[in-house]
């Protein structure tokens, strides 16, 4: 048995639906059970560990796939991962899971990182302690419809014709698409010398976050016109893309300051050699993501 929490999540979902897809026995842990009508679930609660021994018994292995960024009284998103995370390995250990599978972020070297990337950290550091066996995956932007990352970079191209781009706009990363991101998660488990470890996922592109949005409006088939800035400007910055984009600021801001650095993978060829996969290109991966998009969801600039 497998345990996936976060299954009413963008990755989650998707990953529920893969690992059922291929007939493996399958739970997850939710918040809200009555969302997974047809999945086993055990409603619980990461923050107070309530359903945890229930929706563990009997798992080999258990995804966690749960990230905090929403506001909170008295607590910040960092605190409450911690906690989630302590609470989780603790149980996990308990109950004799053998791998615990963890998404996080690509981690820059050599360089400060941003409270977001420091708290992905730190959740991977507590899980590998705590499951020694364990798997941590770190990706940079994923590109699919339910992508945070992504779809606040196609709301700014579909929304502003002048799209300013601050300082942070050279810098690089290696997007992965969403298929392959789910991929690697669910071969995880069946790859042995993939335990203990953390192991970047990546894209075979690399290129800067400016060529990503020039990029991403060509494949909408829009003119959008770049406004160089000196600056990063991230806090004024993060505001304005909260506006633009309708999403909370308490969402936008730890993203945009992930972009400070460089974000590359540390050898973007191990993970797909341990895996037997090739990752697609990114213009393949926002095609795939902008189509299933519009299968949802009108997209203005289209």
């Amino acid at each position: 048995m497998e345990l996936v929490t976060g299954g009413t999540g963008y990755v989650g979902s998707r990953l529920l639906r893969r690992l059922a897809a291929e007939g493996r026995p399958v739970r997850a842990l939710a918040r809200r059970p009555e969302l997974l009508p047809d999945v086993d679930v055990v409603g619980g609660d990461l923050l107070t560990g309530a359903g945890l021994e229930e929706a563990l018994d009997g798992c080999s292995s258990a995804y966690y796939l749960v990230h905090s960024m929403e506001p909170a009284p008295n607590s910040d998103f960092a605190e409450r991962d911690r906690r989630m995370a302590e609470t989780f390995g603790e149980a996990a250990a308990r109950a004799g899971v053998e791998r615990i599978v963890y998404l996080g972020g690509i981690v820059p070297q050599h360089r400060p990182l941003s409270p977001h990337l420091g708290s992905r950290l730190e959740v991977e550091e507590t899980l590998l302690a705590a499951v020694p066996g364990s798997t941590a995956l770190r990706a940079s932007i994923v590109i699919g419809a339910g992508s945070s990352s992504f779809r606040l970079l196609v709301r700014l191209v579909e929304r502003l014709r002048v799209l300013p781009m601050p300082r942070w706009r050279t810098n690089r990363t290696a997007p992965i698409d969403e298929r392959d991101v789910i991929e690697f998660l669910a071969r995880t488990p069946n790859v042995p010398e993939a335990a203990g470890r953390s192991l970047d996922v990546a894209g075979p592109d690399v290129m800067t976050y400016g060529r990503m949005i020039e990029l991403i409006a060509d494949e909408m088939g829009v003119g959008r016109m770049p406004l160089a800035l000196g600056r990063s400007l991230t806090p004024p910055a993060s505001a304005v893309v909260a506006a633009v984009t309708g999403q909370p600021i308490e969402l936008v801001r730890p993203l945009m300051e992930s972009l400070e650095t460089d974000l590359l993978p540390r050898d973007p060829d191990e993970a797909p050699r341990l895996y037997d996969l090739r990752p697609n290109r990114f213009e393949r991966a926002v095609e795939h993501a902008l189509g299933e998009w519009e299968t949802l969801e009108t997209l203005g600039a289209r």
